[in-house]
This record gives structure tokens, C-alpha cells and sequence, in this order.
């Protein structure tokens, strides 16, 4: 990630690059504010043209750093092009559309407790493809962060569990989950290229695929209007959950592994949570400290060699 930076200022960015712990934790709020975005922008941008434009958008952001890597990485992406199409296909392509598109169909609280079960995709997909079993630090470190979660997003009252209901956009979203859990794993499978060749690569895999869909629904929906909201909504999702959350999340994952980076995925909702406090005016309370210590203390837990 650090090519993304002129070459005088490279060197600062060298310490970040070895810092998963970080990286993971900004991958998280960036996501968590995409979740907010895209939220916002459902009923004004279609599901698949928002991601497509947020994956067009940060290609053609990337392609320029890296051109060079790619060039120089060409026959080790072609050596396992299936593998990388597929990534391309799942991981960005699939899951992203998907979210988009659930958001449509169900709210915020019940996105977030789906939301908080990734991790366990993460070890399942583990196993299946790689022979990895959880460890038992990391099996706890899950159960306390979800409850951490839990507590969050039911304000400290368990009863509320039992009423909340399921729609399609529920059903719409698990989905997406599962696909997702798959994607960190696959790329621990990836050729030895430069992380901007990887990511490059992927996201401008992931955009093509979604060309066809993106013209079915231009014919289908209603087009989207370039109003001021709109058009903060798609810079935002193009800069910040998809170029920058990308590079900071395969970093992070390249350096510690699936399982333990999976975890961090319950900072999501955390993060989620601050920003409705401080941008929707929602009062700090004392069930906010204590899920936020037990998410804390269960991705510690988990991230642990």
C-alpha cells in the first residue's frame, strides 16, 4: 500500500504497513461508515450501479500506482487467473451488490447482528479450504466480541432478541456473509504479486462483472439523480471502503492470517454505533461502554498468535 504514496514520502508509510492491528481497525471504520452510505443511498442509487461506480471508481484510482506492478506480475496473476477471477467474481462483485442491495429490504439493527457472525464464516471457510481450525484463544475472543455486539445493538436488553424479525433483505444479506467469509481465505491462496497488483486486479474484476447487471437495471430501475447527497455518498464509497479499506484489509490479513484478522470484523457495528452518536445526536450510555470493552477485549483475545 505504501506505492500509493510519491516516493520521498514512501518511507513514512512503512510502519503502517506492518501494523495489522491498525490496519484491520481502519478497514472496520471504513466499513462501517460504507454500511452508513449505503444505507443513505438506498431508494436514490440502484444496488449494482452503486457498486459498480464504487469499484470503477477506485480501479481507475488505482490502475496508475499499479500499472507497473501488474505488468511485472502478469505471469504469476495468469498462472492462477482462475483463482483470481474468482476472488475478482466473490469477493468484490458479489458480496458488495449484495449488501447493497439488502439494504434496500431491511435495517440497520438486523444488518448488524448478521454482521456480527463473519467471523465464524471466516473459521468455517478456514476449515473447508485450508485444513485451519480455530484456536481456542480465537473461538473465545469471537464469543466475547459478539457478545460485545450484542449488547450494543439490543441497548443492554437481551429480551429484545426475541423480537426482532426477519425479511428478505435479511436472508438477502446472510448470503452475502457467507460469500464474503470465503473471500479473506481464497486470498491467502493468491500468487506472490505486489498488493497493488492484487488489488487492482480484483477490484477491476469485480466492476467488469457487474456490467451486464448494471445495463439489465438501467433498463429496469430508475436512473440515478446527481444530486449533492448522492454524489458525497459515491465519493466516499469509492475512496474509503473500497481503495483504501481493500489495501488495509489484505494487508492486514497477509500478515496475521483469516482466522485471527477475522474478529476485527465486530469493530464494524462498533464503529457503526459512534457514528450514530455522534453524527445522528444518539446519547452515550453505559450499555455503549460495556459492549465496547467486551468487543475490545475479544479481538485481543482473538488476534493473539
Amino acid at each position: 500500500m505504501t506505492d500509493l504514496a510519491p516516493a520521498p514520502s514512501r518511507a513514512r508509510f512503512a510502519w503502517l504497513a506492518n501494523q495489522p492491528y491498525l490496519l484491520l481497525t481502519l478497514t472496520s471504520l471504513f466499513w462501517a461508515g460504507n454500511a452508513i452510505a449505503g444505507r443513505s443511498a438506498a431508494g436514490h442509487i440502484p444496488p449494482v450501479t452503486l457498486a459498480f461506480i464504487r469499484w470503477g471508481g477506485a480501479f481507475l484510482i488505482t490502475l496508475p500506482f499499479a500499472w507497473s506492478h501488474l505488468v511485472r506480475d502478469w505471469p504469476a496473476i495468469r498462472e492462477k487467473l482462475g483463482l483470481m477471477i474468482a476472488i475478482s467474481v466473490i469477493g468484490i462483485g458479489m458480496f458488495n451488490t449484495m449488501q447493497y442491495w439488502a439494504l434496500e429490504y431491511t435495517q440497520a439493527l438486523n444488518v448488524l447482528l448478521l454482521q456480527s457472525a463473519g467471523p465464524l464464516f471466516v473459521a468455517i471457510w478456514s476449515l473447508m479450504l485450508l485444513g485451519v481450525r480455530l484456536t481456542w484463544a480465537q473461538a473465545l475472543g469471537i464469543v466475547v466480541s459478539m457478545c460485545g455486539v450484542l449488547v450494543i445493538l439490543l441497548h443492554g436488553d437481551l429480551t429484545a432478541l426475541a423480537s426482532i424479525g426477519f425479511n428478505r433483505g435479511d436472508v438477502i444479506f446472510t448470503v452475502a456473509m457467507v460469500i464474503f467469509g470465503c473471500y479473506p481465505v481464497m486470498t491467502l491462496k493468491k500468487p506472490a504479486i505486489h498488493g497493488l497488483s492484487f488489488l487492482s486486479f480484483t477490484i477491476g474484476g469485480g466492476a467488469l462483472c457487474l456490467v451486464p447487471l448494471v445495463i439489465w437495471e438501467m433498463f429496469t430501475r430508475p436512473l440515478i439523480q446527481p444530486t449533492v447527497p448522492n454524489l458525497l455518498a459515491l465519493i466516499y464509497v469509492v475512496v474509503f471502503p473500497s481503495t483504501l479499506a481493500y489495501l488495509c484489509y489484505n494487508r492486514g490479513v497477509q500478515l496475521i492470517g483469516a482466522n485471527r484478522a477475522a474478529p476485527f470484523l465486530h469493530l464494524v457495528p462498533v464503529f457503526g454505533a459512534v457514528m450514530a452518536i455522534f453524527l445522528l445526536g444518539e446519547k452515550l450510555q453505559l450499555f455503549h461502554i460495556i459492549g465496547f470493552v467486551l468487543v475490545i477485549v475479544g479481538v485481543v483475545v482473538a488476534a493473539r498468535k
